[in-house]
């Protein structure tokens, strides 16, 4: 999501780039007629990779996405 990040997470551990890049999506919801923005939590990403010493990483990273999605 964001090139400088992505950098950092990829010069770190090089199978991260596997889960890159971040997709985001938005979509109307098919029954209230709300706005939905989903992404996946990079947390989540990070454990995949069972790499501990990222999480706190991948939790700032988390913090961004949501600061952006709350702008909106």
């Amino acid at each position: 999501c964001n090139p400088g990040l992505a950098y950092e997470a990829l010069s770190e551990e090089i199978d991260i780039g596997l889960l890159l890049p971040c997709n985001v999506i938005v979509y109307e919801h098919p029954e209230n007629g709300k706005t939905v923005i989903g992404v996946i939590d990079p947390e989540i990403m990070v454990q995949a990779t069972g790499r501990t010493d990222l999480v706190e990483f991948a939790k700032n990273v988390r913090e961004k996405l949501q600061s952006a999605i709350d702008a909106i």
